[in-house]
C-alpha cells in the first residue's frame, strides 16, 4: 500500500481544515517545499497536493506551489483542488503533477471529465469520491449531491476509471480513525481492479495495516503527521518493511 503524504494549500501555505471547513484553518508551516522535502527525505515517493484556494475558486490557483515541489523533489504528485477547465488541467500537467484529481467536476460536467479521461488515460486522472453520509459531496464539501457513493464509482469504472480517493469528510481531520466500512464496501461493491486510495482520519500508525488489509491501494494521511501522531520515522520503516 502507496503511502501518500498530504499537503493542503492555502495562500501559498501548508494548511489543515477539520471536515473540510476553512474556519478550522491550522497553518503548519510557511513553507510546503521544505514540507515535501521532508518527505522526500524519509523516502516517500507520493504526494497529494491540495489547492483549497482553487477549491473554492473553481479554477487553479496554487500552480506555482506544485511547479516548485515538482521541480525541486522527486515525488509522484497527484494535484487536486478547483480543477474545472480544459486549460486548468493543462496548467497542473505543465506545473509537474503526475496526477489529477477531479471530484466535483465529474459530478457537475460528466462529459467533460470523461473526455479527460479519455485524452489523458486512466493512470493520470483519479476520480475524487468524497462522501458525506454514503452521498457524494462536491465543491470543497460545500455542497453534498444526490448520488451515493458507489453507483457513482461504478458508473465511473465503466468509463476506465482506475484511481479513486475516497474522503469520508465526517472523518477528515478529525485524528477519529478512517472510515474502514466505507472502504471495505466499495473494495466489495465495485470491480475488482479498482485502485482504492483511503483518505480521511487516519490517527495512528497501527490502522495502515488495517486499511492494506482490506485492499487499499494507497493512504493519504496528512494531520496525524503534523500533530505527530504518526512519525516520518514510522513511515520510513512501512516503506522499507512493505517495498
Amino acid at each position: 500500500m502507496r503511502i501518500i503524504p498530504a499537503i493542503d494549500i492555502i495562500d501559498g501555505k501548508c494548511v489543515r481544515l477539520s471536515k473540510g471547513d476553512y474556519s478550522t484553518k491550522k497553518i503548519y508551516n510557511e513553507s510546503p517545499l521544505e514540507v515535501a522535502k521532508q518527505f522526500e527525505d524519509s523516502g516517500i515517493k507520493y504526494l497529494h497536493l491540495v489547492d483549497l484556494d482553487g477549491a473554492k475558486a473553481s479554477q487553479i490557483i496554487n500552480y506555482k506551489v506544485l511547479e516548485q515541489i515538482a521541480s525541486q523533489t522527486n515525488l509522484k504528485i497527484d494535484f487536486g483542488g478547483g480543477l474545472k477547465a480544459d486549460n486548468d488541467l493543462r496548467i497542473a500537467f505543465e506545473s509537474g503533477a503526475s496526477q489529477v484529481t477531479g471530484g466535483s467536476i465529474a459530478v457537475k460536467n460528466p462529459e467533460l471529465f470523461k473526455q479527460w479521461i479519455t485524452t489523458y488515460g486512466s493512470d493520470k486522472i483519479i476520480l475524487g469520491a468524497d462522501a458525506n453520509d454514503g452521498k457524494i459531496a462536491i465543491s470543497g464539501w460545500l455542497e453534498e449531491s444526490d448520488q451515493e457513493v458507489i453507483s457513482f464509482i461504478n458508473e465511473y469504472q465503466k468509463e476506465g476509471i482506475e484511481y479513486v480517493i475516497s474522503t469520508d469528510i465526517s472523518k477528515d481531520g478529525m485524528l477519529q480513525g478512517p472510515s474502514f466500512q466505507l472502504y471495505d464496501s466499495i473494495l466489495k461493491e465495485t470491480n475488482s481492479n479498482l485502485k482504492l486510495i483511503a483518505s480521511g482520519g487516519i490517527s495512528t500508525f497501527d490502522e495502515l495495516p488495517k486499511l492494506a488489509k482490506l485492499g487499499c491501494e494507497g493512504v493519504i494521511i496528512g494531520k496525524a503527521i503534523y500533530e505527530n501522531r504518526i512519525s516520518l520515522k514510522q513511515l520510513e520503516s512501512y516503506i522499507l518493511n512493505n517495498g
